[in-house]
């Protein structure tokens, strides 16, 4: 059995990270890096209004748990988009976790707002589900965070350094330049920053925190993710890794040494303009949203005829 490494604890170790540590001290360690995170980039203040994006899994119920334990008065926006046997489940398990902790939860649907689920549009449309699902997803974060100034999400290392590589291999250098610790390349008054507490944080740390936490989750997994360009970099990513330990947090920390220049290239170029449909922050005539659902509402549903078009919407 191995002690923990931390000087004058005997107890055993549950967990083996940079060092192996015992319960106790693992969770001050997670929590160090969390707090030192939100410090350097200054993600969050005490006059920020915050609202976490949850799932009700591990991430994002993580950074809910230690931003209403820092700085109270966090509200959880969870979406429903309508997958069965999964979200009715997190939901469950997040509108507990609210429930215990005295969490205010707010609840945005696909099929309240947009008039269909994700299970009904993929009957009717030829994509990806986590083009559309992704799409619609955001949108509906942005609108249910007005009248906060921040909104958390639960991203860790691992989903930073998948998405890096993504964009890096699709040749997308000014989405990688949205990327960080605090996102985006501009400001707009309509879109609430978002910020990745957990950034510099594996998941495999993440989900030893939430669990010895006991924050009563199920750590399910969504039906759809595993056909995703992102599951199979993940993939790539996880085989990597096996083979020369620290691949992902050298992918993250070299992409934090350029960032400021892709940031600085790409904000001179960028501006927000707003769609003509909904008013939302969009980069067209028309957001990516608003393409999406008149597509679904039209009585041909163009994306059938059309499938490719419509994807390059979101590529």
């Amino acid at each position: 059995m191995v002690n923990c490494s931390h000087s004058k604890c005997g107890e055993s170790a549950v967990i083996n990270v940079t060092k192996p540590y015992c319960k106790s001290h693992f969770i001050s360690y997670f929590e160090s890096k969390v707090a030192a995170t939100v410090k350097k980039y200054k993600l969050i203040s005490k006059k920020d209004r915050v609202i976490v994006a949850c799932s009700g899994g591990k991430d994002s119920t993580t950074v809910l748990y230690l931003l209403n334990k820092w700085f109270g008065n966090v509200t959880a926006l969870a979406i429903d988009e309508g997958i069965p046997g999964y979200r009715n489940v997190t939901l469950e398990d997040l509108s507990s976790f609210c429930s215990r902790n005295n969490i205010p939860l707010k609840t945005l649907s696909y099929k309240e707002t947009f008039g269909f689920s994700l299970h009904d549009a993929l009957k009717k449309v030829d994509v990806l589900p986590c083009n559309i699902c992704g799409t619609l997803r955001r949108y509906l974060l942005n609108t249910g965070a007005k009248g906060f100034t921040r909104i958390a999400t639960g991203h860790n290392l691992d989903d930073e350094a998948q998405s890096i590589v993504m964009n890096f291999m699709k040749g997308n250098l000014e989405l990688a330049a949205r990327l960080g610790p605090l996102t985006g390349v501009v400001e707009s008054r309509k879109f609430v920053q978002r910020v990745k507490p957990l950034y510099f944080c594996h998941e495999k740390e993440v989900a030893a925190y939430a669990f010895l936490q006991n924050f009563g989750i199920r750590f399910n997994e969504c039906p759809h993710a595993r056909i995703s360009f992102r599951a199979a970099i993940r993939d790539f990513i996880n085989g990597l890794e096996q083979q020369h330990p620290g691949a992902k947090q050298n992918i993250v920390s070299n992409f934090i040494k350029v960032l400021p220049k892709l940031k600085e290239k790409y904000a001179a170029s960028s501006s927000i303009s707003y769609c003509r449909g909904c008013g939302e922050p969009s980069s067209n005539e028309l957001c990516k949203a608003c393409i999406y659902v008149n597509s679904l509402k039209s009585p041909a549903v163009a994306a059938v005829q059309h499938p490719q078009k419509l994807q390059s919407f979101i590529y």
